[in-house]
């Protein structure tokens, strides 16, 4: 038993980065998965695909850095916004108790692991670019992709947590109970945080393709994946189908439907 777990490992050490970082990704969600499984609870799942986030791209960075400020700035990128991400939606979750995305799952252990599956699945598609970029032997000098790039990183970041912070600071007024918030960012989306997170991936997706060659460059199905998950699967759909239950009656709630663009502001 002990020599084919050791054999097993030799192969996963000698194995490429990615195929390394994919296997720690997994293992990190069907282990924590399982314990929150035993405790029915979903409170640490954001958390750990934020941590997963971050401990993939720095083990990326600690392998494979040239000293190429390109690799130093693309990780630092993903960190910060996982980090950033990761503690606003912990704290949420303990302050609000539990997150109804999980309430038709968590109490089917198949089902609740599952989910957890697909994070490891997001966690290493959305970061792929990324890794690509920190790990290829391509290290060009920095030039206008790169800032491009990281501009756009840059502004989607800002959207999204001037957007996170107004919507916070609206459900923290006890005045606002039971209403929909259509001020700030949110008057220009229904879904700004969104806009922003769509955003910063493309943005690290046109950074990272300063290094690619080829096959490379078929990364950029990774932020489509994001953009596709977002507005079709997980995201939008259920907090559009939430607000139609709570404010669908509410002629206020339907003329900000009818006026104000779904996603991207001015979209018209």
């Amino acid at each position: 038993m002990w020599a084919v777990l050791e054999e097993a490992w030799e192969w996963c050490w000698g194995s490429g980065t990615v195929t390394r970082l994919a296997l720690l990704d997994l293992l990190i969600q069907w282990g924590l998965g399982v314990v929150a499984c035993l405790l029915k609870t979903e409170k640490f799942f954001d958390l750990t695909g934020a941590v997963t986030f971050i401990l993939l791209v720095y083990l990326n960075y600690k392998w494979n850095n040239s000293g190429h400020p390109r690799q130093a700035i693309q990780t630092g990128c993903v960190a910060i916004w996982a980090l950033r991400l990761g503690l606003f939606l912990f704290i949420r979750i303990v302050k609000d108790g539990k997150d109804r995305r999980f309430d038709k799952t968590r109490g089917n252990p198949s089902r609740f692991l599952f989910v957890w599956t697909l994070q490891g699945v997001w966690v290493l598609v959305t970061v792929l670019p990324s890794v690509l970029a920190v790990l290829s032997p391509r290290q060009r000098p920095l030039g206008a992709r790169d800032y491009v790039g990281w501009g756009i990183w840059a502004t989607g970041f800002l959207i999204e947590v001037v957007a996170d912070y107004q919507k916070t600071t609206f459900r923290n007024n006890p005045a606002n109970k039971d209403k929909f918030i259509k001020s700030g960012l949110w008057y220009l989306s229904r879904h700004p945080n969104y806009f922003g997170e769509i955003l910063l991936w493309f943005g690290l997706y046109v950074s990272a393709s300063s290094t690619f060659s080829g096959w490379e460059y078929l990364t950029i199905l990774c932020p489509l994946m994001d953009y596709l998950l977002i507005t079709r699967i997980s995201g939008i759909p259920v907090l559009e189908s939430h607000g139609r239950r709570k404010w669908g009656t509410s002629p206020q709630y339907q003329a900000y439907v009818k006026n104000t663009p779904t996603l991207m502001p001015f979209a018209g």
